[in-house]
C-alpha cells in the first residue's frame, strides 16, 4: 500500500472553514479521482501551533501506479483549486510513503 502524505499548516483564521471543507468538499474530490480508497485526517500534536495547527491527510493508494496517475492526471488542478479558495493562508508539503508489512 502506498500513502500520499499532505502536511499542511492553517492559518488559525480560517481554521474552522479549511477543516470543514477539506472534510467535506477537498477529501471527497480526491477519493472521487479512484486513485485512492481511502483518506485519513489528523491533527499534529506536540507542534508549535503559535503560527496555526498544522494536520495531516494520508490517502491511501492500491499502487504506486495508482498514486503516479493521480500526479499526472489530477493533481495540479486539486492544488489549485485550494490556493484559489485559501491563497496564501495554508502552507503544505508532500511526502511518499510505502507501508512495510
Amino acid at each position: 500500500m502506498i500513502i500520499y502524505n499532505v502536511t499542511t499548516k492553517v492559518d488559525p483564521a480560517i481554521k474552522n472553514d479549511w477543516i470543514n471543507w477539506i472534510k467535506a468538499e477537498h477529501i471527497p474530490d480526491i477519493i472521487a479521482t479512484g486513485c485512492f480508497t481511502n483518506a485519513i485526517i489528523a491533527q499534529l500534536l506536540e507542534v508549535d501551533d503559535s503560527e496555526g495547527p498544522t494536520y495531516t491527510i494520508q490517502y491511501h493508494a492500491e499502487s504506486k501506479a495508482q498514486y503516479n496517475f493521480y500526479t499526472e492526471k489530477f493533481a495540479a488542478v486539486m492544488r489549485q483549486k485550494a490556493f484559489d479558495k485559501w491563497g496564501n493562508k495554508f502552507i503544505a508539503f508532500r511526502s511518499l510513503m510505502q507501508v512495510v508489512n
